[in-house]
């Protein structure tokens, strides 16, 4: 029997279909059966808000660079005053993207599967001579925090918070350990795309895809939310710390709406800072495998420096009560 209990609010609908609202509440956060830095779980509450229904497309995110003539942070050559001591071959406008080796590796040296490559955007997924042509409805990638928070901004939406995004994937299930129940695979349908085999350099594509999929290729969680789980990860808001904050010792201090650590890694004041500061990174990817990073669930998380884009990697943007 699932440990997982029912929340009692249903999201609503919004109209034209882009955005669901997702009513507040107090929910579970983290887990402690997992990655430490999921540890401990505790209670949060979040204000309700309304989420978009799948992260932002190709599609999308084209409109906005029409519209803005914005240039993304992978479109940008790096300033080498920002980068002391990088190698001057390495100051090149590009992203990181996912090349598979062609036999194991040592999981520990992800340098075996990714590789920055010059000339990689949003555009350009895998180098000068890709494109997304066709691609209109998968999630755009190559997308730095400043980019991500740019469109939103356009938008007139925000980046959520983790809490928010947390709640939001869960759908409706306090304690799930997927957005859709306990089994990954329930009576073997896959509904996400993450990595089946031996990662990295075994990928069977049992659910399809190799890479990206379109945004509603899988079914939505409870709140009818598309791609909360797997395809790409998705920036928020917070800080990454190592681990989350204890439960709260009395319910009237159950945290309201929280929004993360600081921006030097830790909420201890005393420790040293980080150089390039690292957002939390949500729900996993096509990439997320059983032998490698099991993070395809609401309660995984990840820190990803704000200055970085890579291949699996998108966003979603929120507008919360009161905006």
């Amino acid at each position: 029997m699932s440990s997982a209990t029912v929340l009692v609010q249903a999201a609503v609908p919004q109209a034209g279909g882009g955005m669901v609202f997702v009513p507040g509440g107090t929910f579970r956060m983290g887990s402690d059966r997992h990655y430490p830095e999921e540890a401990p779980v505790h209670q949060v509450t979040v204000d309700g808000f309304r989420i978009d229904r799948t992260p932002v497309t190709n599609g999308q995110f084209r409109a906005f660079v029409r519209a803005t003539g914005h240039v993304t942070v992978a479109e940008r050559k790096p300033k080498a005053e920002d980068y002391p001591g990088a190698l001057p071959h390495m100051l090149q406008a590009g992203s990181l993207v996912f090349k598979p080796p062609k036999r194991p590796v040592d999981l520990r040296d992800f340098s075996a599967w990714w590789r920055f490559k010059a000339g990689v955007h949003w555009r350009r997924p895998y180098g000068p001579g890709s494109s997304i042509a066709g691609l209109d409805d998968h999630p755009v990638v190559h997308v730095a925090y400043a980019d991500a928070e740019a469109y939103a901004a356009w938008a007139g939406k925000e980046l959520p918070t983790e809490a928010e995004w947390e709640y939001a994937a869960r759908g409706g299930l306090d304690g799930a350990e997927f957005a859709w129940g306990d089994e990954l695979a329930p009576n073997g349908r896959h509904m996400a795309n993450t990595w089946q085999g031996a990662f990295p350099n075994e990928n069977l594509a049992a659910d399809g895809y190799e890479r990206t999929s379109p945004v509603t290729a899988f079914p939505p969680n409870g709140y009818g939310l598309h791609d909360m789980i797997g395809n790409v990860w998705e920036w928020t808001t917070d800080w990454f710390a190592q681990r989350h904050q204890a439960d709260a010792p009395k319910a009237c201090c159950i945290p309201q709406n929280p929004r993360g650590g600081r921006e030097d890694g830790s909420y201890d004041p005393n420790q040293p800072a980080i150089r390039i500061p690292r957002r939390v990174v949500k729900g996993g990817s096509h990439l997320c495998a059983p032998n490698y990073c099991r993070r395809y669930r609401p309660a995984a998380r990840h820190p990803h420096p704000v200055d970085t884009s890579t291949s699996h990697i998108g966003f979603r943007c929120v507008i919360r009560s009161g905006s």
